[in-house]
């Protein structure tokens, strides 16, 4: 949803894309935070399409960040090329669905370990094998808001 001034409004789902499963967090643009929301299973790098579509419809979602993981040099990772094809699925799906929602990729680079960190530093983990999906879409999210020129629009 746009305002008047043409700035993004409402609510924002931040995927940090997996093969094996997919971090969610929400955030708003209006107050510029986001919050871990939950983890999604993925078969292959496949969601439970109707899951994801029911909780961007149930949540009223305005706008998708999906996570570009790409190499260091900035390159395409294998991950990223998946994670692109999943962001144009997503898109589809979502046009199928009647759904105006807004789908962007944004570079993700670092946030799995910068997540780990910070959840160690919180006491949100006890273990290195302590999932941290969401806390990763919770730092993609705040890079977006930070700086959402970087961000890539997906054509319909």
């Amino acid at each position: 949803m746009m305002s008047p001034d043409n700035t993004m409004t409402g609510l924002v789902l931040g995927l940090d894309y997996g093969v094996k499963k997919m971090g969610m967090a929400l955030g708003n643009h209006l107050t510029q935070d986001a919050r871990p929301f939950d983890i999604l299973a993925m078969n292959n790098g496949q969601p439970d399409w109707d899951n994801l579509i029911g909780i961007i419809n149930t949540w009223q979602v305005a706008e998708v960040i999906v996570g570009l993981p790409l190499n260091m040099d900035g390159s395409d990772s294998m991950l990223a090329k998946r994670a692109h094809k999943f962001a144009r699925r997503l898109a589809h799906r979502l046009i199928e669905a009647h759904l105006s929602v807004v789908v962007k990729m944004y570079d993700e680079r670092l946030t799995s370990i910068e997540a780990k960190e910070k959840a160690w530093e919180l006491g949100l983990i006890k273990s290195t094998y302590d999932p941290i999906d969401d806390i990763s879409a919770c730092l993609l999210l705040s890079s977006y808001f930070a700086d959402s020129s970087q961000a890539m629009e997906l054509t319909k």
